[in-house]
């Protein structure tokens, strides 16, 4: 079977891709992202320009800006909020969403999709771990548990180093 194109050189099968990839901090939920503001801006798309609308700014502020794509008219409104504000920088936070509700709601299917594919894998991470774990402690090798798991020996290694005692 070969790889995938999505998988980088440093990979060398689909099974060992997922270790390439960060593990979801434990403490997630509670960790404070230095967001202190978030701005919210709707786009709707009228022929081929875009509008976006961001409202409950201080001060009942309002603004409007447009753009030819999507991504120049969220910049446009990032700019146009620093611009009024000067919020500091790193504080504030853009959620961008379309007017129309069907693609409001695909945007957020996609997105509920990839959070899971994010603790799915996790899932797969630690599933792989304590079954390596398990098997050295029952004295199998580095090998062995790679052909059982569908990884390479350095791998198994890698997310599992045996300790000296």
């Amino acid at each position: 079977m070969g790889l995938p194109a999505a998988y980088g050189p440093s990979t060398t099968t689909w099974s060992e891709a997922i270790f390439d990839q960060s593990d979801i901090p434990e403490d997630l939920d509670q960790l404070e992202l230095e967001v202190t503001t978030d701005y919210h801006a709707t786009l709707t798309r009228t022929g081929k320009r875009w509008t976006a609308t961001v409202q409950d700014l201080p001060d009942g502020h309002v603004i409007q800006v447009q753009g030819a794509t999507w991504r120049e008219t969220a910049d446009n409104a990032m700019e146009r909020v620093f611009d009024l504000l000067a919020p500091d920088p790193g504080t504030a936070g853009f959620h961008f969403t379309p007017a129309d509700p069907e693609a409001a709601n695909a945007r957020k299917a996609v997105s509920d999709a990839r959070v899971a594919r994010l603790y799915a894998e996790q899932a797969e991470r630690d599933a792989v771990r304590n079954a390596a774990r398990t098997l050295i402690e029952q004295g199998w090798t580095t090998r062995d548990i790679g052909s059982l798991l569908g990884l390479s020996h350095q791998r198994i290694s890698q997310i599992v180093p045996r300790t000296t005692t």
